[in-house]
């Protein structure tokens, strides 16, 4: 029986090639050039077939076989959220099928079936139990080439490895574009989205390169406001799920921009056990990726050289271009350029056809005659190089531009595999229910740290929202994760009080009803450790569960707060309210204000994980078993240790309160960096010359520590839980198991940490050691650190590696310091806020420096941001690292 091929070609798709053929030729000499896609006929697919199999230099193929070959079955259980177990009505599409599925022969072709996309096929299909009437997993090939997707579909069908998919995976075909295909899920063609969910539009492939080998032209982009907002599935709403493939590094053939937009075209849902496996290409060493693009056989000049017969088929004349008077010529230019918002290191690979003489071509359709110059090139393919690779279009990235490549698309990794020699990776991803994007550069007259938009609230709300509405069951509202805090639904009520309460003063407006909300929720409660009846001024609250307002009233509360705030940022735009430095700080209090109690409210919960609490919603399951198979097979520094100074370091910035007040300074509020009253102030201080651990204490380390000398000495951290005699480590999701999480950093007390780092001969950093280390190491947001919920648990450090000079990340933790959180010269309490720091300089707090996997970027990214905890306080997400005196 013949394979089952979905037709979705466009009817403009030959006007569309052919248009952009003579777009590309009629420009000046040295500007002209062919459409990328021209090397994908059918015989360019063939050709493309001998690269992968017969030029060893092409190391791309090899290494994405490897890792499919070893760890399909990983990679298919992390797609299913480790359960095992698929849904009815599953659809796997793979972009590009072609690429994958294709050689000279049909024997060949189908081997090469075997070795990539069939591991997958067989992986998904070892997931059903037993063979079905109606397959539940139906498999689409997308491709231009029609008979190349028969014939592959054809011949697995009657393989050995057709009768393991039969009855558990249907393999079908889809001819056509991107652009068709995708559409073609959006309008519901595979019955997978209806039509209520919003879903992107198509990307756009304008802009530096050819957008992709098989997509068409004429899309538009969708802002971000349209694709960042993805929808959390309910029960009621459940769909089967959508995976979708995107082998053989086929990004690459995107310029950045056009990447970005490609990705968040992609009809992914959140909440709906969607994903996206993709392969990337690692930042490889120039000689490696010049020889891997013209392989010493001559397999890629050949595939290259092909594009002038399918530019001359396309217009009417194969034989258009006499392809004795060309040559091809390709080239790698390492160098540097700015992503969308960060300076990286970045190369770019470029194929041309070189005009061996100078020569006349006519134009078939037109009669049109085309001058070229003698050594006149002529570009055909365009990729940037970041750490990401392509068939022949090769956007190469750097870790840092992988991470925010995924960020700026709304995709968040749940899961990557790397082939042995550390050169191309397969990344699975999925469309997060919310993010924080990458902060701006700052400018002169913008700073990331200055007062938050209306789609910055929107983002935290989602995040606040979240936790708050779904993560707390409905049993667990008037109960204390922790007795040193107030029940869970005071933080409900606090958090939309305190910004109505600084906006009502700010405005000099009444409070929003019920008015005795304010003295409700107003402020909360951090008691001594010791001594729990010594805490700071905070609000009366009930003692008896019926006596506080309902949560239906609470969210109804908040809903006009909210809607009071919206009113602000709308007079503010109609400079109906002019924007001071007073508003600003307020604005920018109130937001980080709320961020904070959110991570505070997660550490609570955590603390119910298992027994209570509810996982992160909308977030896939972390595939705990093949994580800590990567984790535990990740390098380590060379030497534990690096030694620093002696420096001059800045510390704080000057953001003085008293300034908002002034006629002149209070309206300079653009490119102001706003703070907190213990931030404000530069002071330079001199740092001597110290020792410091490339990473903070982990699990395992500070485990061997428990179980051995330190058994008396220090307690089991709160971070861990024993079960069935059995120590295990908690996250959001439930305990894990200590093998799984021995590398991330221990989250425990100062005093503990400290007890660990003096028997290992050790201390604790002070604050401007820890800041002299994160300054020169710390990779930040955009480089892959673990923050803004890009995982809802730790992970390992990476910092003190050999690429990228050291720098890495901590894992997503706070870092205690030895540093005591008290008055410096210059400091003044905050007047919006008083007892904002001034309620803590106790001598029982320790500075805290960096963030958490649940802090926001604006916070974690600001150097001066301090952060302080008492010293045997261990329930915050607060590890720490061994600093040592020299001798």
């Amino acid at each position: 029986m013949p394979a089952e091929i979905v037709q979705l070609h466009s009817e403009n798709a030959i006007a569309d090639i052919s248009a952009r053929i003579v777009e590309g030729l009629s420009r000046p000499a040295g500007q002209k050039e062919l459409p990328t896609m021209l090397l994908y006929d059918e015989r360019g697919l063939r050709l493309y077939d001998d690269i992968t199999t017969k030029a060893p230099e092409y190391y791309l193929f090899r290494a994405e076989e490897e890792i499919l070959k070893h760890k399909a079955d990983e990679i298919v259980q992390a797609m299913h959220h480790g359960e095992g177990r698929v849904s009815a009505d599953e659809v796997v599409l793979e972009l590009g099928a072609g690429g994958q599925l294709t050689s000279n022969s049909p024997t060949r072709h189908f081997n090469r079936a075997l070795r990539k996309t069939s591991h997958i096929l067989l992986g998904l299909s070892r997931l059903v139990p037993g063979a079905n009437a109606r397959a539940p997993i139906t498999y689409y090939a997308l491709d231009l080439e029609e008979r190349e997707i028969e014939r592959t579909l054809d011949e697995i069908a009657t393989s050995d490895i057709g009768e393991s998919l039969r009855g558990r995976v249907e393999t079908k075909g889809m001819c056509g574009t991107y652009d068709d295909g995708l559409k073609f899920v959006m309008d519901g063609g595979l019955n997978v989205h209806n039509n209520s969910i919003p879903i992107p539009v198509a990307f756009n492939q304008s802009g530096p390169g050819d957008a992709s080998p098989i997509s068409s032209v004429g899309s538009s982009v969708a802002s971000s406001r349209d694709t960042d907002a993805s929808p959390i599935s309910t029960p009621e709403e459940a769909q089967p799920p959508l995976h979708i493939l995107f082998l053989g590094s086929s990004l690459g053939n995107f310029s950045r921009e056009g990447a970005v937009a490609f990705l968040k075209s992609l009809p992914l849902r959140a909440g709906f056990g969607d994903t996206l496996l993709i392969g990337m290409d690692h930042d490889n060493d120039k000689a490696v990726i010049e020889e891997a693009y013209n392989d010493p056989q001559g397999h890629t000049k050949q595939f290259i050289m092909n594009g002038l017969r399918a530019a001359g088929r396309a217009l009417g004349d194969e034989g258009m271009f006499d392809e004795d008077k060309w040559e091809y010529v390709n080239r790698y230019n390492p160098g540097k350029r700015r992503d969308l918002t960060h300076a990286v290191s970045l190369g770019q690979h470029e194929a041309y056809f070189k005009s061996k003489c100078a020569q006349k071509v006519q134009n078939p359709s037109s009669d049109e005659e085309i001058s070229f110059l003698e050594e006149e090139m002529m570009k055909i393919e365009q990729s940037f190089k970041y750490q990401l690779t392509v068939p022949y279009t090769s956007l190469k990235f750097s870790e840092s531009d992988a991470f925010s490549l995924f960020l700026g698309s709304n995709l968040r990794p749940i899961q990557r595999w790397t082939d042995t020699s550390q050169q191309y990776s397969l990344w699975l991803l999925e469309r997060s229910p919310f993010s924080f994007p990458l902060l701006k550069q700052p400018t002169e007259t913008y700073t990331p740290f200055g007062v938050p938009t209306l789609e910055d609230w929107h983002q935290l709300w989602s995040a606040w929202d979240c936790i708050t509405l779904r993560m707390i069951p409905p049993s667990m509202l008037y109960q204390k994760p922790i007795d040193l805090r107030h029940i869970c639904l005071f933080y409900l009520g606090h958090i939309p009080a305190f910004l109505d309460i600084h906006l009502s003063r700010l405005l000099k407006e009444p409070n929003t009803e019920p008015e005795e909300f304010k003295f409700i929720f107003e402020r909360g409660i951090d008691p001594n450790v010791d001594d729990p009846t010594v805490c700071h001024p905070h609000s009366e609250v009930p003692q008896k569960d019926e006596d506080w307002p309902t949560l239906t009233s609470i969210l109804q509360f908040q809903k006009r707060v909210r809607a009071r705030l919206s009113r602000l940022y709308s007079d503010l735009n109609s400079d109906k309210i002019t924007l001071t430095r007073k508003v600003g700080r307020v604005l920018f209090m109130t937001f980080e204000h709320e961020a904070m109690h959110a991570e505070t409210l997660l550490y609570m919960l955590l603390q119910r994980a298992g027994n209570g609490t509810l996982p992160p919603p909308g977030f896939t399951v972390p595939p705990w078993s093949s994580l800590a198979t990567t984790w535990d097979a990740a390098p380590k520094p060379k030497s534990e240790t690096v030694t620093l100074g002696p420096t001059k370091l800045t510390l704080g910035h000057d953001d003085q309160e008293a300034e908002d007040t002034d006629a002149v300074l209070g309206t300079d509020v653009a490119g102001h960096e706003f703070g907190w009253d213990n931030e404000h102030g530069k002071r330079v201080v001199q740092v001597g010359k110290f020792i410091i651990e490339w990473r903070p204490v982990t699990n395992g380390e500070f485990f061997e520590f428990y179980m051995g000398v330190g058994k008396d000495s220090v307690q089991l951290p709160v971070s861990w839980v024993e079960e069935g005699g059995e120590i295990k480590v908690r996250t959001l999701y439930g305990p894990i198991p200590m093998e799984v999480a021995q590398q991330w950093p221990v989250l425990t007390s100062y005093n503990d940490l400290s007890t660990y780092a003096t028997v290992k001969g050790g201390r604790i950093p002070t604050e401007p050691e820890l800041r002299v280390f994160n300054e020169m190491f710390d990779a930040g947001y955009h480089g892959g650190a673990n923050l803004g919920f890009r995982n809802w648990h730790p992970i390992p450090a990476t910092t003190g590696g050999e690429r990228s000079a050291g720098k890495g990340t901590n894992g997503g933790v706070w870092e205690w310091t030895s540093t005591v959180f008290d008055k410096y010269d210059g400091f003044a309490p905050s007047e919006l806020y008083p007892g904002y720091s001034m309620d803590f300089f106790d001598g029982a707090h320790q500075v805290v420096l960096g963030g958490s996997y649940a802090t926001i970027p604006r916070i974690a990214e600001r150097k001066t941001f301090r952060n302080w905890y008492q010293r045997n306080y261990p329930y915050p997400w607060v590890g720490g690292r061994v600093a040592y005196d020299l001798k």
